[in-house]
């Protein structure tokens, strides 16, 4: 972005200040808007493995907003519907995946929400709450649903294994995602 220095200031400055020109004024808003660019992916990283978070719409967007800020010149259209075709499908995939254990397994409702409700508990506890939260969450909420302890057993190991699954394959979406902008940008 090359402006020429303005000729009066924006700003009314004290005296022995200097004038803040349009030219500093841009470029402190284009670096506001990369760090909120930035901000938004690294909030997506974390999203494709903590489920409060749209995990890749955050990242997606945090993409097209740095792609805007140069105007898309560097990142084109073509590269944007890409990403947000690889957005979707992990969008989808998060769906399918998850009740994909689940029903292979005939688990009730219970016990896919509870391995949810596992997964968000568990995050205080770090890596072996997040791995195992969803894992205790489906096994009490199948326990719970048709009270047989081996029935619960199967049913939680089929629900951990699609949450995991999902989680794996959206991570790896949305570092593709963002392998494809970082490529776009620099070739």
């Amino acid at each position: 972005m090359t402006l020429a220095p303005s000729p009066r200031p924006l700003t009314r400055c004290p005296p022995g200040a200097e004038p803040i020109g349009a030219r500093e004024v841009l470029l402190a808003v284009e670096l506001l808007f990369w760090l909120i660019a930035a901000v938004l992916v690294a909030l997506g990283l974390a999203g494709t493995v903590l489920p409060v978070l749209p995990g890749t719409p955050l990242v997606f967007s945090g993409l097209v907003l740095a792609a805007w800020i140069e105007h898309f010149q560097k990142i084109g259209v073509v590269t944007i519907a890409f990403l947000g075709a690889l957005t979707a499908i992990a969008w989808l995939c998060d769906f399918i995946a998850a009740s994909l254990g689940a029903r292979r397994a005939g688990a009730s409702p219970l016990a896919v929400g509870g391995a949810l409700v596992g997964m968000a508990a568990g995050l205080p506890a770090g890596l072996p709450g997040f791995l195992f939260g969803p894992l205790a969450g489906a096994f009490v909420g199948e326990l719970v649903a048709r009270r047989n302890l081996m029935r619960a057993g199967v049913v939680s190991l089929s629900t951990w294994v699609g949450l995991l699954v999902a989680v794996a394959f959206k991570l790896g979406i949305a570092l593709a995602m963002l392998g494809v902008f970082i490529a776009a940008y620099f070739i």
